[in-house]
């Protein structure tokens, strides 16, 4: 692993509050908001962080299905972090979806949301037509983030888990991916959010907290136009 990974320093999650400042940026920027390429009826799974529930994407699913996506939350109430039970749950989900689709759909996963799309477009690269994560730690698992002590007070050996994310990620994600990080976050090292493995990720660096990249708009300009983006599969065919 790169030598300068280290967790976001313990005093920075105070700037988090920061990221109540884009609500009234997305106000300032509906206009931009609302010339965003449109959906197609199809739906698209969101799905919250760490300790958050669909509560926390309330507001992004709304601007999604105001430009014709049917976003859906992930329907698991609040995401506790335990992404071995997680991704068979969230696949089993994505699954139905596809199912009454008839093909794959968009994930959007905000921290250790995006972390569960990523698994799920790993193991089941046909159910998922592209992967969109908002400040995700692809790198170390919870290492390189602010809960790394919370984790290692609970006796959890976040070595281990480096070890078994990096052996994950040798298996590269085949969908596209559009990573969406920032240097102003303080919950995930930035650094963490780099996937130098898969072949198909955009990384795109923004300027918004953690908790701020769920409401900024620039966020949700992106996003737009990835999930808007001809799905490649099906124009191959």
């Amino acid at each position: 692993m790169p030598s300068n990974l280290s967790p976001p320093p313990p005093g920075g999650l105070l700037r988090e509050l920061g990221g109540t400042l884009e609500l009234p940026r997305l106000l300032l920027r509906a206009p931009e908001l609302s010339r965003a390429p449109r959906g197609d009826g199809a739906p698209l799974l969101v799905l919250p962080g760490f300790g958050a529930s669909d509560g926390s994407t309330a507001l992004l699913r709304g601007y999604l299905r105001w430009l014709g996506h049917r976003a859906r939350g992930w329907g698991l109430g609040v995401n506790r972090g335990d992404v071995p039970a997680l991704v068979p749950r969230v696949i089993e989900r994505v699954e139905g979806l596809s199912r009454r689709r008839g093909g794959p759909l968009a994930l959007v996963g905000w921290s250790l949301g995006g972390v569960l799309a990523r698994e799920a477009a790993r193991e089941r690269p046909e159910l998922v037509s592209r992967v969109v994560t908002l400040g995700s730690p692809v790198v170390g698992g919870p290492k390189y983030t602010a809960v790394a002590d919370f984790y290692r007070r609970q006796g959890v050996d976040l070595d281990a888990i480096e070890a078994e994310v990096a052996a994950r990620n040798a298996t590269p994600i085949q969908v596209p991916v559009l990573a969406i990080y920032s240097r102003r976050d303080n919950v995930v090292s930035w650094q963490a959010c780099i996937d130098e493995h898969s072949p198909g990720v955009e990384h795109v660096e923004v300027a918004a907290t953690h908790l701020g990249l769920g409401f900024s708009p620039d966020v949700w300009v992106r996003i737009a136009q990835a999930v808007a983006a001809p799905d490649p599969a099906r124009e191959a065919g």
